[in-house]
């Protein structure tokens, strides 16, 4: 048996790296600690939205290079940082969505990318539940099959890692495998073997048709959203931005040629950096953040919630160690292999639980709002389905409205602008309560074997084992939430 330990710095050495979705909260993880730990790294290309190099390198500065999470980085350089970040880092102006060529129109730098790059990680998505569908499938579903055609062309490729989400399982109960033969199945019996042409047909004559009514952009984005919703729930998926990321992965799978080397990374709900490159650091609402900020604001008076759900949460620093962990160990092989990187399995925290820190955070440190009053927090009502919370909004805010409609109407419409902006709000809580519900009353556990295979190769196999920690064994959720998470959403996110 061999013993001789590999080094995971060392595989990354003078490596070439492109990565998508880079101005992303996971992306830009990625970036600051493959040049954080291994600075004699080749070179990073980074795929940015963009029609030129300068406004993609304007773009990676203000967006990924500028911000807070790369303060360690920046005092560790200190003046040099600029000259290191411009020797290793290039923008690269281009989109997924655009084409097989990444929207990459330099054709002399097209053909000296793909002589050069030996990673490829994919992360580019739109995460928005209710996204326009054309937005939305352009990005999760063809900009996969764009990758692919570009990785293919590739000749030193040793690998393509697809950042997934666990959720295109759907609404699924019990052990959810690391595997994508239930969704394969799923997709075979509710969508044609073509279906990415018939999806992109639909969209077409949709655009058409609107366009030829004459609709407004404001019209035509309310109509795509719900067009999207409309796909995904004919089709047993809860919302729009699973099922483009579902018909993304079996694109993957279907069409990747057999010596391809390429693995697929599902995480679940993201959250802040545990440790790495300092504790707390977010970017965005994460599903739970929604939650936080409306009870901690007093704008959250009650909650969709069963009590055996399992809010399914990995920091993203654990799930940026798994993705390197994962190149390294899978390099070069063909294997295809899924990896759930989450903690329903070996440490699950409720969202019961992540309730009671809320309140317990919030009642000893309560918010602050704009006029500088003090927010106090109490228990809400907490309902375990949708049948009970429907039957409460309906008398707790429907009643009312409708009530406010007809005294509008007799007086005149002198309570219109009341009138209008409660029914929006009514409207608006009650399409969020419906994008989130299936993750509220999620009764699912995420199989991470493979994943657990891959700490134990790690671990034993690489000297560095210890600082590409994805074990979610080590987090005490009372702590994290209360010492690391809350603290670093209130700074990084609702006081900007």
């Amino acid at each position: 048996m061999d013993h001789q330990l590999h080094s995971m710095l060392g595989y990354l050495h003078d490596k070439t790296i492109l990565i998508t979705g880079a101005t992303g909260f996971l992306g830009m993880v990625l970036v600051e600690k493959i040049l954080r730990v291994q600075p004699n790294v080749k070179r990073l290309y980074l795929l940015v939205r963009a029609t030129d190099v300068k406004r993609a390198t304007d773009r990676m500065k203000n967006e990924i290079l500028g911000k807070e999470l790369y303060k360690i980085l920046r005092e560790t350089w200190g003046a040099d940082f600029d000259s290191f970040v411009s020797q290793k880092v290039i923008a690269l102006p281009g989109d997924v969505s655009s084409d097989e060529n990444l929207g990459v129109k330099d054709m002399i730098l097209l053909e000296n990318i793909c002589n050069e790059i030996q990673i490829i990680v994919s992360s580019a998505a739109n995460t928005n539940f209710d996204e326009r569908y054309d937005i939305s499938l352009s990005i999760n579903t063809f900009g996969v099959l764009h990758m692919l055609s570009f990785a293919n062309k590739c000749l030193k490729l040793e690998m393509l890692l697809h950042i997934s989400t666990a959720y295109v399982c759907g609404e699924k109960v019990g052990l959810i495998l690391e595997d994508s033969a239930s969704m394969d199945k799923r997709v075979k019996e509710t969508l044609r073997v073509d279906f990415e042409v018939a999806e992109r047909n639909l969209v077409n004559e949709k655009l058409n048709e609107l366009k030829t009514q004459g609709a407004s952009e404001e019209t035509i984005t309310h109509t795509m959203k719900n067009f999207g919703i409309e796909r995904a729930k004919l089709h047993g998926w809860p919302n729009t931005y699973v099922f483009t990321k579902v018909m993304g992965e079996v694109l993957l799978t279907r069409h990747s040629k057999e010596n391809l080397p390429f693995v697929i990374v599902r995480p679940p709900i993201v959250s802040s950096t545990y440790s790495e490159p300092f504790p707390g650091w977010v970017q965005g609402y994460r599903t739970v953040d929604s939650v936080i900020a409306g009870f901690c604001k007093g704008k959250l008076k009650c909650l969709l919630l069963s009590p055996m759900t399992i809010s399914d949460i990995i920091p993203v620093d654990m799930v940026v160690n798994s993705i390197i962990a994962a190149i390294v160990v899978n390099a070069n092989k063909s294997c295809g292999t899924i990896y759930h990187v989450g903690c329903s399995r070996r440490n699950p925290i409720k969202f019961y639980d992540i309730r009671k820190f809320v309140l317990k955070y919030f009642t000893k440190y309560p918010w602050i709002n704009k006029d500088g009053k003090l927010i106090k927090v109490r228990n809400i009502p907490i309902f375990k389905t949708m049948a009970t919370f429907s039957m409460y909004m309906k008398i707790r805010y429907s009643l009312p409205v409708k009530g406010l409609k007809l005294v509008n109407k007799a007086s005149g419409q002198c309570f219109q602008d009341v009138y209008v902006k409660s029914n929006q709000k009514l409207k608006l809580a009650m399409r969020m309560v419906e994008l989130y519900r299936p993750y509220l009353v999620f009764k699912g556990i995420f199989d991470d074997t493979n994943t657990e295979e891959l700490r134990k190769i790690t671990k034993e196999c690489y000297i560095e084992a210890q600082d590409f920690n994805f074990d979610p064994t080590c987090i005490d959720w009372e702590d994290y939430m209360m010492n690391t998470h809350i603290p670093g959403f209130l700074k990084h996110v609702l006081s900007k």
